[in-house]
């Protein structure tokens, strides 16, 4: 297994600089190191004026996710309505992320992390500027103009990709919400208000990352801030978060439809169908 002071030398080869902001999406297997080296590794090369920040998304919190379809093929109207009966709602102090990685969950559950409260889209971080990164989370927007995305491309975050691909790179959806009347649709949620359990719908924009693949290769061929280099066994890329919202933004215009009705689309995030 790969060390944390051999993977700190590598990000800092890379170009993760001290005292930034950082949002990571990593595959700690393709790492071939323990989260907590990685993560230790991050910290180390953030220094104590940095901030690590990662997505702890909850697709289950959610009527039409891969998730919630599968528990429930073949169910009866009385097993369904049971089930629905005993989802959890969502707590951002004990709600475990789903799919996002073993590094997510790590920092999510160390001491003095912050978490956003949104029930399908949160994101924790550590460090100097956790709180602050993480502290307006609106409820009816997921990853926009309302939310940490918004606040770290105000920070001059980076963005780590660490032994994924760019078909994860949640910074991409931040531009979405730029275009030109966006399709929008209704999600909905299990939260808790006053205290009680009870679900919660809300009109989103209809967050598509199908096309992330292709956008993410123009991007990394044409503008030259992607710099590309290995940390332990995986292949890592390292850009300005505010660079490919940018990017994205001019890609994505005029290739995605406008706005119908509500309910035009149901192509949602993979996380969030």
């Amino acid at each position: 297994m790969t060390g944390a002071a051999s993977l700190a030398g590598e990000l800092t080869a890379l170009g993760v600089r001290p005292g930034s902001v950082l949002l990571v999406h990593a595959s700690i297997r393709s790492v071939g190191a323990v989260p907590q080296a990685v993560q230790a590794a991050l910290l180390d090369v953030l220094g104590p004026e940095g901030t690590l920040v990662v997505p702890t998304f909850t697709a289950g919190n959610s009527d039409t996710s891969p998730a919630y379809q599968s528990h429930t093929r073949g169910m009866s109207e009385r097993q369904l309505a049971e089930y629905r009966a005993l989802m959890p709602p969502f707590d951002a102090t004990s709600t475990p992320s789903e799919g996002m990685g073993v590094l997510a969950e790590s920092v999510r559950l160390s001491a003095g992390a912050a978490r956003s409260a949104h029930p399908q889209t949160s994101f924790a971080a550590l460090g100097a500027r956790a709180a602050e990164l993480t502290a307006d989370h609106d409820r009816t927007c997921h990853l926009g103009p309302s939310s940490p995305l918004a606040l770290l491309e105000q920070a001059g975050a980076d963005v780590l990709l660490l032994g994924v691909g760019f078909a994860v790179c949640s910074s991409f959806h931040l531009a979405e919400y730029r275009l030109p009347e966006p399709v929008r649709r209704e999600y909905h949620c299990v939260v808790l208000h006053g205290g009680e359990r009870r679900w919660t719908s809300f009109e989103d924009v209809a967050l598509d990352d199908g096309d992330f693949d292709a956008l993410g290769a123009d991007f990394e061929r044409l503008d030259p801030v992607v710099r590309a280099g290995p940390v332990g066994k995986a292949h890592a890329r390292l850009f300005p978060l505010a660079a490919a919202v940018e990017f994205a933004t001019g890609w994505l215009s005029g290739k995605r439809p406008r706005r119908v009705s509500p309910q035009s689309s149901q192509n949602a995030a993979k996380f969030l169908h």
